[in-house]
């Protein structure tokens, strides 16, 4: 609502969720401008001075009912969200207000969305890795804690359902809160998150911020920075972990891109926004670990076409410390996760950090799968029995590990009738180093696949 009697202007044009104000001060870029319109408010955030009384804004509702020479109001502020410890086990939109039909969070305490990060000195760099449960990933591309993860693949194949497995596991074991950031996705997805927290009884533990697809843009673009608000608040009040995830960050581009085409620049690399660096990097920098608390994110990645060179994903790639790449080929073999191999990978797969056994064993692993992606094309045209007996051996134990490294989800647990299973790293890397020396050769492939760990 408007926060001043007196407006600062009035509307001067309407150009979808873009619009012109012609002011009697120039409010500064980044403020909070009202209109209120009967029953119904609006908010704009400015975004361009064009002359000395004329700004163009953003509006962050659906624009129908707005006209020209309507009045404009300062909020006097930049765009902020009310703050409690309360938000927990709450579902609210991008300006923080309820979407879970609750009551409406106390407007004492305030955070601006759009924040600097903390200060170099003042962070803390991440050292560990967290154990999630998931075989491939803690082996092979464990996920940094106090640090970013990114799932990369293309539309279908499985990056949301490994982001809720993701965050079954570790609610219970980080023993933090979690952030959810729905940024432009599905609602449905929204329902389904929503009652599946609800039935596991961690939403008392969690935030859910919402932006939807069929919401505007400008909405789209923010509603990450609310989340991340809520987010840092989280860690710096509660001085708690906090569990940070964001599905899909590819929206939060999408919706920049859409903004600044709306706003007249000229596109970029592959008619992407010229700041798509900087918009990026606003977001990411402040997903960081200080002395209060630590923030570990994990994001979902969209991939457009299947082509991890584009960008978008080429920018978001630069700021992660793990990376899962889903396959569409892995997929099409019923291998889930469809996580490969041999193109994710982590930071922190290093012996310091992992120990010794860990290293070896997922380099052994990762020599098998390559040496059987080598051998697949012979397989195909002369079959197996034209190859050494060595490799024979070799692929056969590929193939087994390939299989041990499918496993069945707690959250699909209802869709696929298999019980969800929870491996704990070290029976993960005991089983691949029997594998791997032949404990198993007695073992047919349908014996290793859809399973948790290897009976004894």
């Amino acid at each position: 609502m408007a926060q001043q009697i007196k407006p600062v202007g009035h509307i001067e044009a309407v150009q979808g969720p873009v619009i012109d104000v012609r002011c009697d001060y120039l409010p500064p870029l980044g403020q909070a401008l009202d209109i209120v319109n009967g029953g119904n408010s609006y908010v704009l955030v400015v975004y361009q001075h064009l002359d000395p009384t004329l700004v163009r804004a953003i509006a962050l509702h659906s624009v129908s009912g707005l006209h020209r020479g309507m009045q404009v109001y300062d909020r006097g502020a930049p765009l902020h969200v009310p703050v409690e410890p309360a938000c927990l086990g709450r579902m609210l939109n991008v300006f923080g207000e309820p979407l879970d039909g609750g009551p409406a969070l106390a407007e004492v305490d305030f955070r601006n969305i759009l924040a600097d990060p903390p200060l170099l000195a003042d962070t803390l760099p991440p050292t560990q890795i967290l154990e999630t449960g998931i075989k491939v990933i803690d082996l092979l591309c464990p996920f940094v804690r106090g640090g970013k993860t990114g799932l990369f693949g293309g539309a279908g194949v499985g990056k949301t359902v490994l982001m809720m497995e993701f965050m079954h596991a570790v609610s219970a074991s980080m023993h933090g809160v979690s952030v959810f950031a729905g940024v432009g996705e599905r609602m449905r997805e929204g329902h389904e998150m929503w009652h599946e927290m609800h039935d596991a009884g961690v939403l008392e533990r969690a935030l859910l911020v919402y932006g939807q697809m069929d919401e505007s843009p400008g909405v789209r673009f923010h509603v990450g920075y609310t989340a991340l608000t809520y987010a840092e608040y989280l860690r710096d009040v509660l001085e708690s972990e906090v569990l940070f995830l964001m599905d899909n960050i590819f929206r939060f581009v999408q919706a920049g891109s859409e903004i600044s085409g709306l706003l007249g620049r000229m596109p970029a690399t592959v008619g992407y926004q010229p700041t798509l660096l900087t918009e990026v990097a606003s977001l990411e920098e402040r997903i960081v670990s200080t002395r209060k608390g630590s923030i570990t994110s994990v994001q979902a990645v969209y991939v457009p076409a299947d082509d991890m060179s584009d960008p978008a994903v080429s920018t978001v790639l630069g700021h992660l410390d793990s990376v899962v790449i889903l396959s569409r080929q892995q997929a099409a073999k019923g291998i889930y996760p469809a996580v490969d191999p041999l193109k994710s990978g982590s930071r922190m797969m290093d012996h310091h950090v992992l120990g010794d056994r860990h290293a070896q064993v997922a380099r052994a692993v990762r020599e098998h799968l390559a040496r059987y992606h080598e051998l697949e094309d012979i397989i195909a045209m002369l079959g197996i029995e034209e190859l050494s007996q060595e490799d024979r051996k070799i692929v056969e134990r590929a193939r087994r590990l390939q299989r041990y490294l499918t496993q069945p989800f707690n959250v699909v647990a209802e869709h696929t009738g298999i019980a969800g299973e929870r491996v704990p790293l070290v029976r993960t890397i005991q089983d691949c180093e029997a594998i791997i020396n032949g404990k198993y050769d007695h073992l047919s492939e349908a014996d290793c696949y859809m399973r948790g760990a290897m009976p004894e």
